[in-house]
C-alpha cells in the first residue's frame, strides 16, 4: 500500500516530523502542514531524500478556510488524498486558574478544532470517492486528565468523543472512509521547550518517556489497519487508561500528590523561554523530532510490539502453553 498521498498536520517537529520520515520510508508521498516553515522545509528535504514527493503547505490548522485551501493544494499538486493524519497541537503548562481565557481558547482552537477542521476537510474530499483513511493522534490523557494540562486533556477528551460520534455516523452511512485513533504515552518531543509555561521549573513529559519514532510507527500501522477502532501505545498508556477505569478516585489522589513534581525537572524555567501558542517557534530554525530527554527516553516499546503483532504473540503463547502441557503429561507417565 505504498505510493499513497498522506497529509500530516503538525509535521514540522515532534511526532509529526517523525511521521513524515516514517511514511516517506514506507514509500508514501507526504504533504506537510504546520506553521513553522524552517521545520517544514527540513522535513520535506528528509522525505525527498527517501525518494518520495513532499509538499510544504504552511497552515494554521485553527483556521478552517486555510485548512480547506491546504487540502485543495495537496490534491492539485500530489493527487487525491489517501490518508489524513491530525497531529498539530498547542497547549499551556499551568494550573487552570493561571491561564488567560484567550490563551485557553487559542490552545483549544488548535488542539481540538484543528483536528475537527482537518477531519471535516478530509471527509469533503474522501466521501465522494468513498475511500480514504483518517488517523487522529490521541493520548492516554484523552481518558485520564492530569494536573497542569487542563487545556490539553480537555481537548484530547473532546477528540475522543468526537471520533466516537463520527465513527458511528460513517458506519450508518455505510461509508468506505476509515477512522482510527492512536493514543500516545509521554514522548520526547520539542514541545516541552516551547509550549507556553507558567511553571516554576522546566516542564518534562510524564515518565516513562518514549521516542517519537515509536509513535510514528504506530500511526503508520493504524493507517494501514484502520479496522481497529483505537490503538494504545506504550505500557504507561495501557496502565493509565485501565487504571483510571478501575480506580479513578485513587488516581485522583495519586496525581494530586505526584503530578506537579512529576512534570517538572529540577531546573528553573528560563526567563527567555519561547512559546509557540501564537507564533511558530520553528519558523527560522529547525528543531527536529526529538526533545531534550534522549538520555531517558525508550527507543522501543514491548507493549507496542505485542499490540502490533498480537496474532503472532497469541500464537507463540499458545505454542508455549501446548509445549508446557505436553511436558506435564509426559512427566505424569
Amino acid at each position: 500500500m505504498s505510493g499513497r498521498v498522506v497529509v500530516i498536520t503538525g509535521a514540522s517537529a515532534g511526532i509529526g516530523r517523525a511521521m513524515a520520515r516514517r511514511f516517506a520510508a514506507h514509500g508514501d508521498d507526504v504533504a506537510l502542514v504546520a506553521r513553522g516553515e524552517a521545520g517544514l522545509d527540513a522535513a520535506a528535504e528528509e522525505a525527498r531524500a527517501l525518494g518520495v514527493r513532499a509538499l510544504v503547505v504552511p497552515t494554521d490548522v485553527a483556521d478552517f478556510a486555510a485548512v480547506q485551501r491546504a487540502a485543495d493544494e495537496v490534491e492539485d499538486q500530489l493527487g487525491p488524498i489517501d490518508v489524513w493524519v491530525n497531529d498539530a497541537f498547542s497547549s499551556v503548562f499551568a494550573p487552570f486558574w493561571e491561564i488567560d481565557p484567550d490563551e485557553y481558547r487559542r490552545a483549544t482552537d488548535v488542539t481540538y478544532l484543528g483536528f475537527v477542521w482537518g477531519t471535516r476537510v478530509a471527509l469533503d474530499h474522501m466521501m465522494p470517492r468513498d475511500r480514504g483513511t483518517i488517523v487522529e493522534v490521541g493520548s492516554a490523557l484523552a481518558h485520564r486528565g492530569i494536573p497542569l494540562q487542563s487545556v490539553y486533556c480537555g481537548a484530547k477528551h473532546a477528540i475522543q468523543g468526537f471520533v466516537e460520534s463520527l465513527r458511528t455516523e460513517l458506519m450508518h452511512e455505510g461509508s468506505g472512509v476509515q477512522l482510527a485513533i492512536v493514543h500516545m504515552p509521554g514522548l520526547n518531543t520539542p514541545q516541552f521547550s516551547w509550549v507556553l509555561s507558567r511553571l516554576p521549573r522546566h516542564p518534562r513529559p510524564v515518565a516513562p518517556v518514549y521516542q517519537p519514532e515509536i509513535a510514528a510507527d504506530a500511526v503508520l500501522y493504524a493507517s494501514l489497519h484502520p479496522e481497529r477502532r483505537q490503538y494504545w501505545v506504550g505500557a504507561s498508556t495501557v496502565g493509565t487508561i485501565v487504571g483510571n477505569r478501575l480506580a479513578s478516585g485513587l488516581m485522583d489522589r495519586y496525581l494530586a500528590r505526584t503530578g506537579f513534581s512529576g512534570q517538572q525537572t529540577p531546573d528553573p524555567t528560563s526567563p527567555d523561554r519561547p512559546a509557540n501558542l501564537w507564533e511558530p517557534v520553528d519558523d527560522d530554525h529547525d528543531v527536529g523530532a526529538h526533545g531534550e530527554f534522549d538520555d531517558s527516553a525508550h527507543a522501543h516499546s514491548p507493549q507496542w510490539w505485542l499490540s502490533k503483532h498480537r496474532w503472532s504473540a497469541a500464537g507463540i503463547g499458545a505454542g508455549v502453553a501446548l509445549v508446557g502441557a505436553m511436558g506435564l503429561v509426559r512427566g505424569q507417565r
